[in-house]
């Protein structure tokens, strides 16, 4: 299974000189984990629910901090071809939980550790019964 494959076509981004308030708003509301941050129609940066709890951690306010000034600039990325076990063992080595699906330069779509765990127990489970029929059968 390839990182294509849990692409929803939905992207959540967010101005870079947006607030962290704003930003924090825009994933409780979206239910998702992280921004892809857009700035002149590219990917400048990713703010996660980590970035926005570690500002806080600071004494820094969310209404007065852009989210220009606590993303992770010009993160990591992924091919969309890239398949999804060697996606989560890379996030793992890096201790990256979001990151970024990228196809001929423009975001695509957000990938989480958790998204690769599902899929990962997807496969694996459409493995196990595919077994269960061979031998049924």
């Amino acid at each position: 299974m390839e990182l294509r494959d849990l692409m929803s076509g939905e992207i959540f981004t967010i101005p870079h000189d947006a607030t962290v308030r704003e930003a924090a708003e825009s994933m409780e509301k979206e239910e998702v984990g992280s921004l892809a941050v857009i700035e002149d129609g590219e990917l400048s940066g990713i703010i996660t629910e980590r970035d926005v709890v570690r500002m806080v951690g600071d004494g820094l306010a969310p209404g007065e901090v852009s989210v220009g000034d606590v993303m992770t600039p010009y993160p990591d990325s992924f091919d969309p071809s890239m398949s999804v076990h060697e996606a989560a063992e890379w996030m793992l080595a890096a201790g990256y939980r979001h990151l970024p699906v990228v196809e001929n330069g423009r975001v695509i779509g957000l990938v989480s550790i958790g998204d690769l765990v599902k899929a990962t127990i997807d496969e694996q489970e459409f493995t196990i019964n595919q077994l269960k029929n061979y031998i049924a059968g």
